[in-house]
């Protein structure tokens, strides 16, 4: 796979971010009411929040990650096989056409920032790297426990590997990506789903894997550091146990193990055990390079404030656990049928929808979900 930032030939992108991004029916299924509520909110904050408004102190964006991040990437290359229809309707009908996001519109990186859209494919806003289906380990790795990635699946150090040759190849350092903001993640995910998915690995083995998957992603963190004042921004992983795909692939092996919203504690706690060595990890790098700006964004904690205010925000309570465009079922996902495929209804069960992607960017931005709080609010107030 070429690189996404190649001169001449650059994705279809129009910004940046993560992997299982879950009920996707929490977006489909809003109501007019969480339209109008956000709507309000965006018209107030909207330097902050506003698909494309510049993040004021920041000139370039950066992207790492997978399909929570791809604007396009994999649709370039051409996706296959489970990512196969997402060049095809529905996938992008609330923005009149695919575009290669894995989701009905926006993604959370969308309403990060105005400096990253892309102008000319000059890429002197930045550049996404992030591919569909990226995986933190490379594909060997993953090998040795028996582990499949699909066909065009491209890990973080090949991401990695484009984004230094971007360096070399394009671009005066010092004065055109002083002070960008690097998005790492979120990724890892797919890590995880693809052992869990193909019934590999148990989830206290898949423990094992966890300090390998955050290693590989600090390594990315520190090769921004390389870069005069950049700002770092590595999201964590989203409650898993809540996405229709889990619900639907593990639900039935016990009844005890769904708490009272209706998710699995046992994936949510996994989700929580990567996040609690993420953050360790992040830490370790603070205190190393205290004069850098290293923001945890708890992608976790804003899906779950989202599950825990529907009816503020709009969304219809009996269908937050239900993919939209699915194949029927109590969580309507088919791993076989998927969104797009012949015979679905509706929206996909393992990503979010842009309504959804737009309320987890409002709590990152302004309700402390991403920490330090000062250093967001330093980055998107003007």
């Amino acid at each position: 796979m070429a690189p996404p930032a190649r001169p001449g030939n650059p994705p279809n992108h129009s910004t940046l971010p993560v992997t299982i991004a879950m009920a996707a029916g929490a977006a489909c299924h809003g109501k007019l009411s969480c339209l109008a509520l956000l709507s309000s909110l965006l018209v107030l904050l909207h330097a902050h929040v506003e698909p494309a408004a510049a993040a004021c102190s920041v000139d370039a964006i950066y992207s790492f990650g997978d399909s929570i991040a791809d604007t396009g990437n994999l649709l370039r290359e051409g996706p296959v096989g489970f990512f196969a229809s997402i060049g095809s309707y529905p996938y992008g009908k609330t923005l009149g056409k695919p575009t290669g996001r894995c989701s009905d519109g926006l993604l959370v990186i969308d309403y990060f920032g105005g400096p990253y859209m892309d102008k000319g494919a000059d890429f002197a806003s930045g550049v996404n790297f992030a591919v569909a289906g990226a995986t933190a380990l490379d594909r060997a790795v993953l090998l040795q426990s028996g582990v499949m990635m699909p066909p065009a699946s491209v890990p973080l150090s090949t991401q990695l590997d484009w984004f230094r040759s971007h360096l070399n190849a394009t671009c005066d350092c010092a004065k055109k990506i002083a002070g960008a903001l690097f998005l790492v993640g979120e990724i890892g995910g797919n890590d995880y789903n693809y052992a869990f998915f193909q019934g590999l690995r148990s989830i206290e083995s898949m423990k094992a894997y966890v300090p390998q998957v955050v290693n590989t992603v600090m390594d990315v963190a520190k090769a921004s550091l390389l870069v005069w004042n950049a700002r770092i921004i590595i999201p964590g992983n989203f409650p898993i146990g809540c996405s229709p795909s889990y619900l639907s692939l593990f639900s039935g092996s016990s009844a005890a193990d769904l708490d009272d919203r209706g998710c699995l504690k046992s994936y949510n706690a996994f989700a929580q055990h990567h996040n609690e060595q993420l953050q360790e990890a992040i830490d370790d790098l603070r205190k190393a390079n205290t004069d850098v700006t290293i923001i945890y964004a708890d992608y976790y904690g804003a899906f779950m404030h989202l599950l825990d205010h529907t009816s503020i925000l709009g969304f219809d309570q009996g269908s937050l656990l239900q993919a939209c465009c699915g194949a029927g079922g109590a969580y309507n996902f088919n791993m076989n049928l998927m969104c797009g495929a012949v015979g679905t209804s509706t929206w996909d069960g393992i990503h979010l929808t842009q309504q959804a992607y737009k309320a987890i960017a409002l709590s990152l931005l302004m309700e402390g979900y991403a920490q330090p709080d000062d250093a967001v609010q330093e980055i998107w107030s003007c």
